[in-house]
């Protein structure tokens, strides 16, 4: 249910549920994605309002709204609705700052479980997958969390 680029890593979920897949890749559930991203430049204040604002791409592609906290001058967690072609990444790059590092935190309220390695997998609990679609905003213990480390 939604994919990553290559070169990113972090919490992808795999299922045969065609409906739980729609569910979580439409734009029009607003199932939010957060990602650590880390770029080549400073990130600014300026790029967290336009970024909320909703950014238009070079392309054309009209980005919804999103929001950027700003961990470290090139560290920012980074939530959006979407998950259209190498978005983040597009949205990074038409604010001047190319993204070096990819990581997906969170899709809805269900955080990357820690516990596991890269490449490792497990079934999801009852809770975790009703966590995805509970509403549930996971930012504020996200930006903590990086915040502190």
């Amino acid at each position: 249910a939604g994919r990553l680029d290559k070169d990113a890593t972090g919490l992808l979920l795999l299922t045969n549920d065609g409906d739980l897949a729609h569910r979580v890749i439409s734009p029009k559930k607003h199932v939010d994605k957060i990602y650590r991203v880390t770029v080549d430049g400073t990130l600014t204040q300026d790029d967290c309002t336009k970024i909320a604002q909703g950014l238009v791409l070079p392309d054309g592609l009209k980005c919804l709204p999103g929001e950027l906290v700003i961990l470290s001058p090139v560290t920012g967690l980074l939530r959006i609705h979407e998950g259209k072609f190498h978005q983040v990444k597009r949205m990074m790059e038409a604010l001047g700052k190319p993204v070096t590092a990819l990581h997906r935190l969170s899709v809805g309220g269900l955080v990357l479980d820690g516990a596991l390695a890269p490449g490792q997998s497990r079934q999801l609990t009852a809770e975790e997958l009703e966590s995805i679609f509970s509403g549930r905003d996971v930012m504020p213990r996200l930006t903590e969390q990086y915040r502190s480390n």
